[in-house]
């Protein structure tokens, strides 16, 4: 019995880990591109359900644990961008365009392949600069709430160190409870509570496409789908890709006129359910991801209360709870993009610093926000190392080539490296 259980227990915890770590994220991202509350929980239901119905359904068609999630990276790029032209709808618009274009990926491998040639440093380096503006609201949020923030800091910290998977659900916990014992709820009714399905008519300007939707797609590719399935891989699978992007990148197209921005292969999560932990034998570990599916469509239907507790906070507490749930994932894009540099290309690292210095700077030039110039500047710098490599073998003089024999310590001749 114990046996039979295990895989859904597993699968139990990951929807209520992937839930309950990251929802903030997700909410402050879509208020951040200008969604109502209503909206807002709208879409977090969606994310929900949709992730849900898709981990389900490769789960039952592949028997392998291929657990989907929101786009956590995406959210929080959101955020980052704020406001685009044309409101809220003009992001619907740019959500369905992302998930449009993962469908391509899933139809044309070439896109899919394209995306992955993006230097993993510079990739690294733009998740960076998105995820820094978040991961500093905790520090924030002790200066300008220290009794509501310093509660909730010293649990995560705590868990962090002796149940690091529970680290941010109890943080959430606490933050509830802070919540619960410094406001008085008011005007709060049960109508607040329940699921909340708004539509939105997508609207589509060149700011949202360029600064929002190409963006996003990039995030969730390099920073979700390509970790997602190296995961897999490393736990002895060969994970069906491309159905994965079709059936992912299709949901979240249909899902964007209810406000859901993205869901993609999970990458944090996916190994409660792809490893040993769910089950000892790999071929029954799939019950784990579909139950996690099943599972995180089942909490979506709190969204409304979710929302609720969000907008009973101070805005900076919530972002505290989502800059403590992306801790890790800043750690891990840094040492990613400050990486030492390989031989094939050794000036990635530069172009790496270039990407985050401009994406965390929250740039926004024409409606676009910082994701993509700081992309944009990453390939640039990228393109002029090579050029400027690829100019002696072409017989071309060298930037501040010095004419004649160089003489270094007084030799003709000799040259010492730097």
């Amino acid at each position: 019995m114990g046996d039979r259980l295990q895989p859904v227990l597993a699968g139990v915890v990951t929807a209520v880990v992937g839930f309950a770590s990251s929802f903030t994220v997700v909410l402050a991202g879509l208020r951040a591109v200008g969604a109502s509350e209503a909206q807002a929980a709208s879409g977090l239901l969606t994310v929900s359900v949709a992730a849900g119905i898709c981990a389900t359904w490769l789960g039952l068609r592949h028997r392998m644990p291929i657990a989907i999630a929101w786009s956590t990276p995406g959210a929080a790029l959101l955020v980052a961008t704020g406001p685009v032209p044309g409101g809220w709808p003009a992001a619907v618009g740019a959500f369905a365009l992302c998930g449009l274009l993962i469908v391509t990926a899933g139809l044309f491998p070439a896109l899919g392949r394209a995306v992955a040639a993006i230097p993993a440093p510079v990739a690294a380096a733009m998740l960076a600069g998105v995820l820094l503006p978040l991961c500093t609201a905790p520090v924030r949020a002790l200066v300008e709430v220290p009794a509501l923030a310093a509660p909730v800091i010293v649990t995560w910290l705590v868990l962090h160190r002796f149940a690091p998977r529970w680290a941010v659900p109890a943080a959430l916990v606490a933050a509830a409870v802070v919540i619960a014992l410094t406001t008085t709820g008011a005007g709060v009714t049960l109508g607040d509570l329940r699921p909340v399905v708004s539509p939105t008519v997508p609207a589509f300007t060149l700011p949202a496409v360029v600064g929002l939707a190409l963006p996003l797609f990039l995030v969730t590719m390099a920073a979700q789908n390509v970790p997602g399935t190296a995961v897999l891989r490393g736990f002895g699978y060969r994970p069906p890709l491309a159905p994965a992007l079709r059936a992912t990148g299709l949901a979240s197209a249909l899902g964007a006129a209810t406000g859901g921005h993205a869901v993609n292969l999970a990458a944090i999560t996916a190994a409660l359910a792809a490893g040993p932990d769910a089950h000892p034998d790999p071929d029954r570990r799939w019950i784990a991801s579909v139950t996690a599916g099943i599972g995180l469509a089942l909490l979506g239907l709190g969204a409304g209360a979710a929302t609720t507790l969000v907008l009973l906070s101070p805005p900076v507490l919530i972002e505290a709870v989502a800059g403590l749930a992306l801790l890790g994932a800043l750690a891990g894009a840094l040492s990613s993009a400050l990486a030492p540099a390989s031989a094939s290309d050794p000036q990635s690292r530069e172009a790496a610093v270039v990407t985050f210095v401009v994406t965390a700077s929250g740039v926004s030039l024409l409606g676009v926000g910082g994701a993509f110039w700081g992309l944009l500047a990453g390939w640039l710098m990228l393109l002029l190392f090579r050029r400027r490599t690829q100019a002696p073998a072409l017989g071309l003089p060298g930037p501040q080539e010095p004419e004649g024999n160089p003489v270094v310590g007084g030799q003709s001749g000799q040259v010492t490296g730097r």
